[in-house]
């Protein structure tokens, strides 16, 4: 076990298995996609721990609250680390976070979308510390997202040669 897996255990957390494809639904894309040490990742939605999308639905500011965002934006990160630990092995050969791009569905007033996304960057933080977890980010509202998940998340980062 590396020391990142070794945190997320002293946190309590595991990451969720890959999501299994819904019916209906096709994915003509990658969920990570490695270039040299350059690895990004595709959008990914909070999962339940069997895998599947996490049963948190809605838009924050009217079915869900700020506290509500910020975990399902944590379970998001979980979602994102479960893909890159398949694409890459061990999660300790990030070397650096990049960029987050946080979409939140929200409301037409919610105006409190970084205070979600939060989230995701404090669990990165949390595990990687602020020379390798500190990353440049935008958290944006979305009018809708798909199967009306709170929140959604996209990203840059990089690896080692490994």
């Amino acid at each position: 076990m590396g020391e990142i897996e070794r945190r997320l255990a002293d946190l309590g957390l595991s990451l969720p298995p890959a999501m299994p494809m819904l019916p209906g639904v096709r994915l003509p894309f990658s969920l990570v996609l490695r270039r040299g040490s350059r690895l990004l990742f595709s959008g990914h939605g909070p999962q339940a721990a069997d895998g599947g999308i996490h049963s948190m639905r809605g838009k924050l500011g009217a079915e869900l609250s700020v506290e509500d965002g910020y975990e399902a934006a944590r379970h998001v990160a979980l979602s994102v680390l479960g893909s890159i630990q398949r694409d890459i092995g061990s999660l300790d050969r990030v070397t650096r976070w990049v960029k987050v791009l946080g979409m939140v569905n929200s409301a037409p007033t919610f105006c409190e979308q970084p205070a979600v996304i939060n989230g995701f960057s404090d669990l990165i933080l949390s595990l990687w510390g602020p020379e390798r977890g500190a990353h440049v980010r935008s958290a944006v509202g979305m009018a809708q997202l798909p199967f009306n998940i709170p929140v959604e998340v996209e990203g840059e980062l990089e690896i080692d040669g490994g």
